[in-house]
């Protein structure tokens, strides 16, 4: 068996024990489970430590946080499209940019931008995730990024100052590993190395601050005519009452803003790489 051979076996063995335990600890739901099987598989078997070290960081401390905090957001959740249990539409909109990349790693295994567009995907879904999950320990109301409003808490567009620094943190931590693990030629100086790390960190919060433009203009935001409340669920609210369509784009779910926020730490990263 070859070389590479190996490397795609023990990508398909890693992908299934990690979603398999992901799903023992509820924090991925039976489709999201497998989808992160798919999406592991790829990454571990076509990338190799390196690529699979960035998706694990994103993944356990994602994960760590939504379960540590969960208790002090649980008011949220009527706010919230989804709760902290992936699914498989969580899954690839988080992670589904990042396996492209690595697939192109695959087909140009002497290209560099790969690597940084990768990371800058993965630094963006993070930055959004510590944000929403440390954002919402935030004494202070959330200001809507457009208008500066003060909004109510788990309001889709809105900021606060722990937020947005939470969102710093998340991008560093990936941009840290980032650098840790990979042993190219770009970062084989120390001008490279920190040029890297701030690269990908401020790429990272680029995304998860596209994340908050989108869900104060076009993501799809509904009414619970019951509670009163604006919310991202559809078609039911908490309460089991049909929500009503408010504003923004029917389809630009959260989903698709979070995938949007991957490409946008991937694009910025990889305009870093190519500069």
């Amino acid at each position: 068996m070859s070389l590479f051979s190996n490397q795609i076996f023990i990508g398909i063995v890693l992908a299934a024990l990690v979603s398999t335990l992901a799903y023992l600890a509820r924090t991925l739901r039976p489709q999201g489970a497998l989808a992160a099987f798919v999406l592991g598989a790829v990454i571990f078997g076509l990338g190799g430590f390196s690529w699979a070290v960035l998706l694990l960081g994103f993944f356990i401390s994602s994960s760590a946080l939504s379960k540590l905090f969960k208790r002090h957001k649980s008011n949220l959740d009527e706010k919230y499209a989804k709760g902290s249990t992936r699914d498989a539409g969580q899954v690839l909109a988080n992670g589904g940019i990042a396996g492209i990349f690595v697939i192109a790693h695959y087909l140009f295994p002497s290209a560099e931008w790969t690597w940084m567009a990768y990371a800058g995907a993965l630094a963006a879904v993070n930055a959004d995730t510590w944000a929403t999950e440390l954002g919402a320990l935030s004494r202070k109301l959330p200001r809507l990024i457009t208008t500066g409003k003060t909004v109510e808490p788990g309001t889709s567009g809105g900021i606060t100052l722990l937020g947005t620094l939470s969102a710093f943190l998340g991008a560093f931590f990936i941009a840290f590993l980032a650098i840790l693990t990979w042993v190219g030629s770009p970062l084989a100086t120390l001008q490279h190395i920190l040029g890297a790390l701030i690269s990908i960190s401020l790429a990272g919060l680029l995304g998860s601050l596209i994340d908050s433009l989108l869900g104060a203009t076009l993501q799809a935001i509904y009414t619970c005519p019951t509670c009163n409340k604006e919310t991202e669920r559809h078609p039911l609210h908490l309460c089991g009452t049909p929500t009503i369509f408010k504003r923004g784009i029917h389809w630009m779910n959260n989903d698709w803003v979070n995938a949007i926020c991957s490409l946008g730490g991937a694009l910025g990263a990889l305009l870093a790489a190519l500069l």
